[in-house]
């Protein structure tokens, strides 16, 4: 059974309920910091050491460590037909997305002949991280690539944990191919995150990291953070449904299994007025429930992080949502369109009962890679924007130094930076 909240009763224990931060435990702290400790200092032998480790594979050189390309046009080869079709219709839905995306560099006159702009350059070096292991994540991939190469990212390499043969998931392989990714890596865990932020003897340094990964890989991201960009610290995912007395329960239900079923610490939660609909949805828990592959998942995700939130109105409804700043925000009510300028903090919403999450995940085209832990209130999802940087262009003329030249020597005094003054009034002498 869900957790039951009426909002007007029982405002502090929901929030205690459905408080969600990055948290770590010092262990893991302390195992992130040895890793990236050893592997910018000792390279190569660290990440083969690391990988023997962890991934249980021991491999004789970071030579192998890399995906034969042939090996990337076999599973591509042997794969089917339908699923690479369903990867490339896919892949070209989530570019045609990120196109719309794209920054222009701009450029101005000013006064007295001054030029100023703004130029938009892609970053050069990428990794993709996907995560591995007991499951694939071809999916993942895609929603990175994709705003990487419109955005003209140069290099991009994806980096993935390979089973104890030495094999990284065909899946996996098939997409890259799609996506038009060569460099495939082996690796994974925080030993690749910090291969990649300082480069070693073989793998190169890149500018930006992104992809989701297990509490070593976020915790990992965010000790490299400056020494790369990231795209954001993933926590465990989350989805709000905000439903009115039409909804349909199965509906929901599903929609929130889909999301527990991914982690103990996922979270699924039903805002609604309409209590009738709340004990319709604890119905519908009870009865589908024994039917999911994956029901111990779900059962321990509905139970510490999920719960259903009566409220007085759609309008107390939104409060709610927005103080959970969900990663995912499904709207199941007659009229979503009418309360969604009322929502400001999720990561995706889905407007109406026929727009599921699982939409977005994989076909429809934003983003899937968004914010969680509530930090939706101030990070976006991955997009072009990420792989791109920004540079200002000032072009000052003679005759607006000498009209305005003054002005600045004077900021400049008043700031007690005597170089910087005399850096603008000895240009001035001359002119």
């Amino acid at each position: 059974m869900l957790p039951l909240y009426r909002f007007a009763d029982d405002r502090s224990a929901l929030q205690e309920q459905l408080h969600r931060s990055v948290s770590v435990d010092a262990s893991v702290q302390s195992a992130v910091d040895d890793i990236l400790y050893h592997v910018r200092h000792h390279g190569d032998r660290a990440v083969l050491d690391y990988t023997e480790r962890f991934q249980g594979i021991s491999l004789s050189s970071m030579r192998s460590m890399l995906v034969a390309p042939e090996e990337i046009d076999a599973a591509r080869a042997n794969a089917d037909r339908e699923f690479v079709a369903l990867l490339e219709e896919a892949y070209n839905n989530i570019v045609r997305f990120h196109q719309h995306e794209v920054e222009k560099s701009f450029f101005y006159e000013a006064d007295g002949g001054v030029l100023l702009g703004q130029r938009v350059t892609p970053m050069e070096k990428a990794l993709l991280y996907v995560p591995g292991g007991k499951a694939s994540y071809p999916s993942s991939l895609l929603m990175n690539a994709a705003p990487a190469t419109v955005a003209g990212v140069h290099d991009m390499f994806v980096t993935t944990p390979c089973d104890a043969s030495g094999a990284v998931n065909p899946d996996i392989l098939v997409a890259a191919s799609v996506a038009g990714i060569r460099s495939v890596y082996k690796l994974g865990g925080a030993q690749a995150i910090a291969a990649f932020a300082y480069g070693t003897e073989t793998i190169p340094k890149v500018d930006i990291i992104t992809g989701p990964g297990n509490k070593y890989v976020a915790l990992a991201k965010k000790q490299v953070f400056g020494h790369v960009s990231i795209d954001s610290i993933a926590g465990p995912s989350e989805v709000v449904i905000i439903a009115d007395e039409f909804a349909n329960p199965e509906f929901i239900v599903l929609d929130m299994f889909a999301q527990a079923e991914h982690d103990p610490d996922a979270s699924s939660v039903l805002i609604t007025p309409s209590a009738s609909l709340a004990a319709a949805v604890q119905r519908h828990v009870e009865t589908c429930l024994p039917t999911m592959l994956r029901r111990d998942i779900i059962a321990q995700s509905l139970q510490h992080n999920g719960a259903i939130v009566l409220v007085e109105s759609l309008e107390e409804a939104c409060t709610v949502s927005d103080m959970i700043a969900p990663e995912h925000l499904e709207l199941h009510v007659n009229h979503p369109w009418d309360i969604l300028p009322q929502l400001h903090h999720a990561g995706a919403i889905f407007m109406g009962e026929y727009s599921c999450e699982t939409v977005g995940d994989y076909f429809a085209g934003p983003n899937h890679t968004l914010p969680t832990s509530g930090t939706a209130r101030f990070f976006s999802p991955l997009s072009v924007r990420d792989f791109v940087k920004h540079t200002s262009i000032i072009s000052y003329s003679k005759k607006q130094l000498q009209h305005t030249g003054e002005k600045i020597a004077a900021f400049a005094d008043r700031e007690g930076l005597q170089a910087h003054a005399e850096a603008v009034r000895a240009r001035l002498r001359v002119l």
